[in-house]
């Protein structure tokens, strides 16, 4: 259900533009709600969609920076750990974020 939270806050954030007709959204490989749903949560705006899953970066205390290994994702969790030494939950850079990329207005 906190998806609608997620929806919410990108329709606000949207309409504060104008009469909206399109939006894209960028999805975080690790964020807490996978793009899929976040997708069909805001079909119901009737707007036209582009949403992205953009990559994470992962650094971990074996000295890892780069992508993770996502083992499992769900609604409201993200299982991932370091591809060189399997620590679990290592520190995100980035890839953790949903973010309103663009409007487009009528």
């Amino acid at each position: 259900m906190h998806e609608q939270v997620f929806v919410g806050r990108i329709v606000e954030e949207a309409l504060r533009h104008g009469n909206v007709e399109a939006i894209t959204i960028e999805v975080g490989e690790l964020a807490p709600i996978p793009a899929a749903e976040l997708e069909r949560a805001l079909s119901v705006t009737g707007w036209a969609l582009t949403v992205r899953t953009t990559p994470a970066t992962i650094n971990c205390v074996c000295g890892f920076t780069g992508r993770p290994v996502v083992t499992d994702k769900g609604h409201d969790y993200t299982v991932f750990h370091c591809p060189r030494c399997e620590q679990a939950f290592p520190a995100i850079i980035e890839g953790k974020d949903v973010v309103l990329k663009d409007v487009t207005v009528r």
